[in-house]
């Protein structure tokens, strides 16, 4: 696993790149959230979608509401970033257009992206 931290305007956002599967279940996306906040100081994380197991895209296993619920309970965002356009489940879909409209997640095609959508987070 990489962490690279970057600093834009002000925000720290780490980004993680892996070759293997990071994200997994909930405790694992909380011990990435941890070990990214100890190693960085920062709260907010952009995610290579190669790390996050495909569980996690198919709503009814719970993964991603229970990874994400984590998240929000120590108050990270986050950005996942790579391609998305293979999934054609409706409810995931409308999940990813939903988060896109928040403020906390944010599913988006490249790492850039993924970076200034951190950065404008409130």
């Amino acid at each position: 696993m990489n962490i690279e931290q970057i600093k834009r305007n002000g925000i720290d956002i780490a980004v993680v790149s892996s070759g293997e599967t990071v994200i997994t279940d909930a405790r694992s996306a909380l011990d990435l959230a941890m070990s990214v906040k100890y190693e960085t100081g920062a709260s907010r994380i952009a995610v290579d979608k190669r790390a996050v197991c495909e569980d996690f895209f198919i709503l009814s296993t719970g993964v991603a509401g229970e990874a994400l619920q984590k998240l929000i309970n120590y108050h990270i965002k986050a950005a996942f970033y790579g391609d998305f356009s293979r999934y054609t489940s409706k409810p995931l879909r409308d999940f990813i257009y939903e988060s896109n409209c928040g403020k906390d997640f944010f599913f988006v095609s490249s790492q850039e992206e993924a970076i200034q959508k951190l950065t404008e987070a409130p």
